[in-house]
């Protein structure tokens, strides 16, 4: 899955500890899940793009070879 946190992140000016303390996971949960080493559960996944006003789809794309047509 790709992620568009740390882009969004720069935009509001945000460090990686400030975003992690919005949501209440740790400054390295948010290292993993910007460079792509861990996906976030549902409910973590609504509140960072809550955090940014954002939709789901709009922090977080899906990506599977296998549901493409071909």
């Amino acid at each position: 899955m790709k992620t568009r946190l740390r882009v969004l992140r720069a935009e509001k000016e945000w460090t990686q500890a400030q975003l992690a303390e919005a949501v209440g996971v740790s400054r390295q949960a948010i290292i993993a899940i910007e460079n792509g080493k861990y996906d976030p559960a549902l409910p973590l996944a609504f509140k960072l793009a809550r955090a940014f006003g954002k939709n789901v789809e709009e922090v977080f794309v899906w990506e599977d070879d296998s549901l493409q047509e071909k």
